[in-house]
């Protein structure tokens, strides 16, 4: 993955959430944003789920077109949950270069992290569960 690039994640990455606990019950087709690099591993990376602006939001910002951060619904992921890239206009990945925008979702994300590692599986996706099964995958 490229840091700030845009993806969609496999069905299989959807159910495996589900499969240690966690929710994701997410029917439509969004991509999620690769922000950061884990310190755990250098195959783990953090992102977000991306949508439109008819739901309800956390952070709005511009990619492909004006869009919605779920900066609460962060997930550990690794290449193997990618199914393909998000494409700009271009038709080359989309990488998020607004350095404000980044600024925003790099702290955001941040305070997720910092309050879950206090708060073992406080969201709904089960983030540490999820990390845990990844680091051990990425080991084996």
């Amino acid at each position: 993955m490229i840091k700030n690039g845009m993806y969609y994640i496999t069905e299989d990455f959807k159910q495996l959430i589900r499969n240690l606990g966690g929710e994701w019950n997410d029917q439509k087709k969004r991509p999620i944003v690769c922000l950061m690099q884990s310190t755990e591993h250098p195959d783990l990376y953090w992102a977000i789920p991306v949508g439109d602006l008819r739901c309800c939001y956390y952070h709005i910002g511009r990619t492909t077109n004006k869009s919605i951060f779920f900066i609460s619904d962060a997930i550990p992921i690794t290449d193997k949950y990618i199914s393909e890239e998000h494409l700009g206009s271009d038709n080359k990945l989309h990488i998020i270069k607004n350095p404000h925008l980044l600024q925003s979702l790099h702290y955001k994300l941040n305070r997720i992290l910092n309050f879950e590692a206090s708060n073992k599986n406080y969201f709904r996706q089960h983030i540490t569960d999820l990390k845990i099964h990844l680091l051990r995958e990425l080991e084996s």
